[in-house]
């Protein structure tokens, strides 16, 4: 077995594992690199780029059959083959295994393909080489589409996002098992694209860690697409012959031709070998301190979906940058996670950041909050938009600990009230400042005059 000597080996080459490796070889450590597939990760291949590839289109399908309210066409024929060949084409370019390959050599990275296994502190093995890193190791592993336990779905055919993305027809009908983000944009998604949808949920609500009044809304508008959705479901069973899906509900059977599964992810954590480094290999997450060093463990730092603070690609790489900085003994913020944002790309977006009021109060907190109907804003009234602004304030501090944003540009306005909530700023400065009119952020002033 070959034994190799660097500074840092970084396992997992999503987002913030690539950046981390950068930046880490920029600096002048020898850096090794590890991915047991694609270098880039979920984001670029699977997820954030080309389902946004995928939403942006069926958006403008919804936008131009909404032209009737003006006079124009009646009705509008969707066709998926210019958005297929645009996600075969541009973003495999854009983000082609080979150029980010080349783009992490460049960088002085040595990139290794194949499964890695720590096999002791500072130590990792990948297909007989051991790698043992000065300085220590960084993980990114990520998670993996999940599948829930229900009786017949293991032997189906049934589809994860991975699958969705890469269809080359569209089927006719549709069940997507999961409300939340994922299952919730490609479900509109497809809706839009003539697909027959059916969304089934376990929970009361689709998207039900955001806000109820946000679940609302994002439901009111896909009933009124003619999405079916069924919540507080329990799937009995899965069953699949003569291409069709059947799902018995108890009280009913949904039949589909395909299933897409978008009921949760596993962390990348089983075959990664933390007992060799005494933390536990049965564990959703890694726990990090302030500077993303596992605990307890010397030389050895995780960041991103498996750290549990959430799975999103702008997580990653704040986590990364920090990693980065204290790799390399540099002064920094540590991480802070009470002003997280996140935002769901379904047409109205639906965006938080910080605590909802629910848990907000469950902390103790002296809640106040309010909500504002963004069809009463100006450009609500003039683009005909539904969404809410909801503001939690820590009536005590005076200070804002959450806000929900949701509406056309839901995922742009919550920008400020993401810096409002990270940098704790009064709620009486943020009354003071002047709102440009007329836009959707207005609504965020009338909300805040509810607060009084």
């Amino acid at each position: 077995m070959a034994d190799t000597d660097v500074d840092v080996v970084v396992v997992g080459l999503g987002p913030g594992g690539e950046s981390a490796a950068t930046q880490l070889a920029q600096a002048g450590l020898r850096v090794v690199g590890v991915d047991r597939r694609l270098a880039g990760g979920e984001c670029p291949y699977y997820g954030c780029i080309p389902s946004k590839m995928v939403i942006r289109a069926a958006n403008l399908i919804a936008d131009a059959r909404r032209v009737p309210e003006f006079g124009g066409q009646s009705s509008v024929t969707p066709d998926w083959a210019p958005v297929h060949a645009r996600i075969r084409d541009e973003a495999t370019t854009d983000w082609d295994d080979e150029v980010a390959v080349q783009r992490l050599e460049k960088a002085g990275v040595t990139f290794v393909r194949g499964p890695a296994r720590l096999t002791g502190p500072r130590q990792v093995e990948v297909d007989g080489t051991t790698y043992t890193a000065a300085k220590g190791v960084v993980l990114n592993t990520g998670t993996e589409p999940a599948a829930p336990p229900i009786d017949g779905l293991a032997g189906t055919p049934y589809w994860t996002n991975r699958d969705a993305l890469r269809l080359a027809e569209l089927p006719g009908s549709l069940v997507v098992m999961g409300g939340g983000p994922i299952g919730a944009e490609l479900a509109q998604a497809f809706s839009r694209f003539g697909v027959s949808v059916t969304v089934l949920e376990v929970a009361d609500r689709i998207l039900a860690p955001l806000e109820p009044e946000a679940s609302k809304v994002v439901a009111d508008a896909f009933a009124e697409e003619g999405i079916q959705v069924l919540t507080g479901v329990k799937i009995a069973s899965v069953s699949y012959a003569d291409g069709q899906f059947a799902l018995d509900l108890g009280d009913q059977t949904v039949h589909a031709d395909k299933l897409l599964v978008a009921a949760g992810r596993s962390p990348n954590l089983g075959d990664l070998g933390l007992d060799t480094v005494g933390l536990d290999p049965t564990a959703r997450s890694v726990d990090t301190d302030g500077r993303m060093r596992a605990t307890g463990v010397e030389g050895l730092w995780a960041i991103g979906d498996i750290t549990g603070k959430g799975a999103f690609t702008h997580m990653s790489m704040y986590q990364a940058a920090i990693a980065v900085r204290d790799i390399l003994g540099q002064a920094g913020p540590e991480a802070s996670y009470h002003a997280v944002p996140h935002v769901t790309f379904t047409d109205p977006e639906a965006g938080g950041v910080g605590m909802t009021e629910k848990q907000a109060r469950a902390a103790g907190i002296n809640v106040r909050v309010a909500t504002t109907d963004l069809g009463s804003s100006t450009r609500g009234w003039i683009a005909k938009a539904t969404g809410i602004i909801k503001l939690v304030e820590d009536a005590d501090r005076g200070v804002l600990v959450g806000a929900t944003s949701v509406g056309p540009a839901g995922g742009e306005v919550l920008s400020m009230l993401t810096t409002a909530v990270h940098a704790e700023i009064p709620t009486a400065t943020l009354r003071s400042m002047i709102y440009a009119y007329p836009t959707f952020h207005r609504a965020v002033e009338a909300t805040l005059a509810e607060l009084a």
